[in-house]
């Protein structure tokens, strides 16, 4: 491979639309390894102390364009101090210069600047300039000095005291320069020139928000005398699982002086000696090489690391370095062309994650990864992506730690260079077959398998991200291959042409319907196939996951896939009254721009859970907990991990209450399974109802993501006992009133009120407090959703938002029974002269209503995207309990998470906060809600027959569809009751076309028909 380019030319603005100028004087990538003078240091999980930040406050100057930028700023007699303050490390477009900018795939400058690559916007080109003044540390003096550039986009030029350093592109891997020969004794000028456009631009055209900047830290550091600057570490196993091999190649700065001596120690978790060797260095080389019988394996179940500690001897046996490097054993393999991680079929449960933060942008701390990778783990995930460019070194220290399997993905995308409007069109796709493209490329891969060589977390390298196909992503592949046979190499695009096929180890997609995965598998295939995203999680979404994960178990070749994606990228922006809200893209003036298509998380941007992580969370089960009335069966599904680590709680309710509960262990082999029997007590009373067992597995012990009853598994199983009884008949006299306008029904402390005009229910009045805010209507449209739109559902469907709005009652229905009062209206609608809708109210003695809605269907019409009754009560009624699935929200394609039980919340609570309003806070299977005041007072919500599907949101779905943002939305005044007979899923395939799977679909051509019974509290 070419190396890195050298000069010591002036620097030239030219070099940024240069193919063969990428890095300047760059130093060579390496490990990304810690290194101390004593053992002591290397034990206390301090900073380095050869290390010093230069995080923190600089000097800044932005220019729009290079045109007019401060050419001579890096002078030394250059006066900065009038200019403004910028923080290290962050955007400069997050902080008060320039605008933020989101796309998906078209390239940020599209419609603007007619380029094709090289090429770059030579009128919009932000230029920052930087300046940093520093003295050096004393223990830096008379000492190599380097500075590290952890993170900049896209591309920068250094000096330091007024001499060129260097200049590097790639935005997501360490640039590092000496700076040796150029510090002065007391105070040195830093002057760093970052540019937003280069020809790594065409490069980075990831989904995501557009921004430059020295957006990761930077720290000066010096070395030891004798220093190991490459470490390449390779734990391996041998064939039986039972033996492994430590071999670690070390790569010395500078040729070591005779009598140097290394000594390597391998300790166990503990703290215990496991094996020594000492070797000597034969000038720029060490080698170190052992075996360990039957090490503890790492895996991402139970994440066992080694400690490996490199001390550095000189000739006079003087302690000169010591390097800590975390070991872990484990082999990742193909195995009948199934992936097998230390001989087993591995399942990735996995998620696509951008680091973000909605405050500022790429720019994360430690406190943002560490609560990420718990959150993973305490939701079942086992695998990340890291979509579509390598992090921060920390986060591979905590996969490595916490136990996560990653992918890791080197800094490419060029999506917008051969996918217009959704075609494909290659004709200038980069980097393709073009020879040009290959040496930056390449450096892009070279740099991020230098840096993370070490981390046993990864055990597959991808070569980038919808690239399309061709030589130069293939021979990427190759030399993968050839620095790294330990792993895997990855790559989605050779889908597009198969000619460059072996260019991934395994069959790799993005958003293949289910059926289309089961017929690729049913065709011989010859690779393992993963879904390297799918279910794309935007908005409210995430229906129809069950469809995927259930393919695990029918097809051993199915290996599971990575879910678009963890967080939403949304940015925190404040409205004209200075309130926060989270925006995205077109709300910063930013065009071209894609909107709302920047919210795909599972986790909502202020990291906060979204509802969808309920469902996750439990298809990413490593237990399934399949219970009757007499026991569980338990299935194992870890590959190394016993049931023992867990209590087995099972509960017994009934219509919610509980009645019984017991914890127990179980003895379950990993990849095994077990039944477990229930021990009921003797004096157990069990009367007529519905029955429902919860079984739980929980931590037994604390661990780094989860504290001790931590719960990790669920499922129920729901029956009825049926006893003789009496039913209660209800009883008392109805006063019935029948005006010109109004039929009133009157009993004791009651009066329930219709309107022939209105044509419909207007008043429920228990004791003096009226209930109806404004009638009940029948509903047939939901706010729509961001996979509605994708699907163009006002488009398909939008007569049943008409519908919804403007409807024509033509017959009223007026009978009085012995027990009773019946009044009925039936509604006819313009989009179709043959579908009506009867809505029949059934007023009894003790207030109670019966509300039965009957629609006739009729063909020719699209599908529905809700059956219901929709009324308003005031907005004083806020409290909630309901009996049905819970706790999150849940639809009828995302209700697998969910369990049966009693759950209290408020209405503000369940307009869910997804960037976009629309349609949240459905829950299924109700069999009662409850509505209440602070005073208790309020609305009772039974199903009769079949259970509903409910609502109660602070807003009608008219006024979710009509704002753009939640700020946009009126002051609450109502409590909006919505009961369904059905409403659609959410669906989730993807969120531009995929449609919700037919069984979640309402068909309009099929008669339908739904109760519910209305009571007071």
């Amino acid at each position: 491979m070419k190396e890195a380019y050298k000069s010591t030319l002036e620097p030239s603005i030219d070099w940024l639309s240069n193919l063969n100028v990428y890095a300047v004087n760059r130093l060579p990538a390496h490990s990304d390894h810690l290194y101390y003078q004593t053992i002591t240091e290397a034990n206390s999980n301090s900073a380095m102390k050869m290390r010093h930040s230069l995080n923190g406050n600089w000097k800044f100057n932005y220019a729009i364009n290079p045109q007019s930028r401060v050419e001579d700023f890096y002078r030394n007699d250059f006066d900065v101090s009038s200019w403004g303050d910028i923080t290290v490390p962050g955007h400069i477009q997050l902080q008060g210069y320039g605008k933020a900018q989101y796309v998906n795939t078209m390239y940020p400058w599209d419609g603007h600047n007619d380029i094709l690559p090289p090429d770059i916007p030579e009128d919009h080109n932000p230029v920052g300039s930087y300046v940093k003044s520093f003295y050096l540390p004393t223990n830096m003096d008379k000492k190599p000095v380097y500075i590290s550039f952890q993170g900049v986009e896209s591309a920068f030029y250094v000096w330091l005291n007024g001499e060129f350093i260097g200049y590097s592109e790639d935005s997501f891997t360490p640039a590092e320069f000496e700076l040796t020969p150029y510090l002065h004794d007391g105070e040195n000028k830093l002057a760093v020139e970052v540019y937003q456009r280069s020809t790594g631009s065409w490069l980075e055209d990831q989904d995501f928000w557009r921004f430059s900047g020295i957006f990761r830290e930077v720290y000066l550091y010096t070395v030891p005398k004798i220093h190991v600057n490459d470490l390449n570490v390779r734990a391996q196993l041998d064939a039986t699982y039972k033996v492994g091999s430590l071999d670690v190649d070390l790569s010395f700065l500078s040729e070591v002086p005779d009598g140097t001596k290394v000594v390597a120690n391998l300790t166990d978790k503990s703290g215990d000696l496991v094996v020594s060797q000492t070797t000597e260095p034969d000038q720029l080389k060490g080698k170190i090489t052992v075996e360990v019988d039957t090490p503890y394996l790492w895996s991402a179940e139970d994440p066992y690391l080694y400690k490996l500690y490199i001390q550095i001897f000189d000739k006079d046996d003087h302690l000169v370095e010591v390097i800590p490097q975390k070991i872990g054993f484990r082999r990742f393999e193909m195995i009948d062309k199934i992936m097998c991680i230390n001989g087993k079929r591995i399942v990735f449960k996995g998620v696509n994650r951008h680091e973000f933060n909605c405050y500022s942008g790429r720019t994360i701390t430690r406190e943002d990864m560490l609560w990420d990778v718990k959150t993973l783990k305490r939701n079942n995930m086992n695998a990340v992506r890291t979509s579509h460019y390598p992090n921060q070194t920390y986060w591979y220290e905590l996969c490595d730690e916490y136990g996560l399997y990653v992918i890791d993905e080197m800094n490419l995308e060029t999506h917008g260079s051969w996918q217009k409007m959704g075609a494909v069109e290659p004709s200038w796709n980069i980097p393709g077959n073009k020879k040009e493209w290959e040496n930056i490329v390449i450096d892009r891969a070279i740099s991020m398998y230098e840096r993370d060589k070490n981390h046993p977390s990864i055990i597959i390298w991808s070569c980038g991200n919808e690239s399309y196909a061709g030589e130069v992503i293939l021979n990427v592949s190759n030399y993968f291959r050839s620095v790294d046979p330990s792993r895997l190499v990855h790559y989605e695009g050779v889908f597009y042409d198969r000619d460059y096929n072996a260019t991934s180890d395994m069959e790799s997609r993005m958003y293949a319907k289910p059926a289309d995965i089961e017929r690729y598998l049913n065709d011989n295939p010859e690779k393992p196939y993963i879904s390297c995203e799918y279910m794309h999680a935007m908005g409210n979404s995430l229906g129809g996951m069950y469809k995927y994960t259930d393919l695990e178990n029918k097809f051993p070749m199915y290996q599971g896939g990575f879910i678009w994606d963890y967080i939403d990228q949304s940015l925190i922006k404040k409205d004209r009254y200075g309130d926060e809200y989270l925006a995205y893209g077109g709300d910063f003036g930013d065009r071209p721009t894609d909107y709302g298509f920047c919210a795909n998380g599972i986790v909502h941007a202020n990291r906060e859970l979204s509802p969808k992580m309920q469902e996750v969370k439990f298809l990413y089960q490593n237990v399934k907990l399949i219970p009757d009335q007499t026991g569980v069966t338990i299935i194992n599904n870890h590959l190394f991990t016993n049931v023992l680590a867990y209590d087995l709680e099972y509960i017994l309710y009934v219509e919610g209450k509980e009645l019984y509960r017991n914890k127990v262990s179980a003895d379950v082999e990993p990849q095994s399974k077990e039944r477990i029997a229930f021990y009921w007590p003797d004096d157990l009373q069990l009367d007529s109802g519905e029955y429902c067992i919860h079984t739980l597995l929980k931590l037994k012990e604390h661990n780094l993501w989860a504290e001790a009853g931590y719960e990790v598994a669920f499922g129920q199983f729901v029956y009825d006992i049926e006893l003789d009884t009496e039913e209660e008949v209800s009883k008392g006299n109805l006063k019935v009133v029948e005006g010109d306008v109004n039929i009133g029904v009157h009993g004791n402390d009651f009066t329930i009120m219709f309107s022939k005009q209105v044509g419909s229910l207007t008043s429920v009045n228990y004791a003096g407090e009226e209930m109806i805010a404004y009638p009940p209507a029948p509903l047939f449209w939901r706010a729509t959703t961001d996979n509605d739109r994708g699907y163009a559902q006002s488009f398909e469907s939008g007569c049943w938002l008409t519908a919804s709005l403007a409807r024509k009652c033509t017959e009223i229905l007026f009978t009085e029974e012995d027990d009773h009062v019946d009044v009925g209206f039936t509604y006819k609608f313009s989009i179709s002269d043959e579908i009506e809708t009867k809505v029949i109210y059934s007023v009894y003695s003790d207030g109670s209503i019966r509300v039965k809605s009957a629609y006739q269907g009729a063909n020719h019409l699209p599908h529905m995207p809700i059956f219901a009754v929709s009324f308003k009560v005031p907005a004083d009624y806020h409290n909630l309990e309901w009996y049905g699935m819970g706790p999150e929200e849940n639809y009828s394609d995302r209700a697998m998470g969910a369990r049966l039980g009693r759950f209290k919340n408020q209405v503000a609570d369940n307009l869910s906060k997804y960037v976009m309003p629309q349609e949240s806070g459905n829950r299924t299977g109700i069999r009662w809600v409850s509505v209440t005041s602070e005073t208790g007072k309020g609305l009772n919500i039974a199903s009769t027959n079949k259970a509903l599907e409910c609502n109660f949101s602070p807003y009608t779905a008219f006024e979710l569809e009509n704002a753009q943002h939640h700020y946009e939305l009126p002051n609450i005044h109502y409590t909006v009751v919505t009961i369904a007979g059905k409403q659609m899923g959410v669906g989730g395939d993807d969120s531009w076309g995929a449609p919700v799977h037919d069984e979640h679909l309402i068909k309009a051509n099929e008669d339908m028909s739904f109760e519910f019974l209305i009571s007071r509290i």
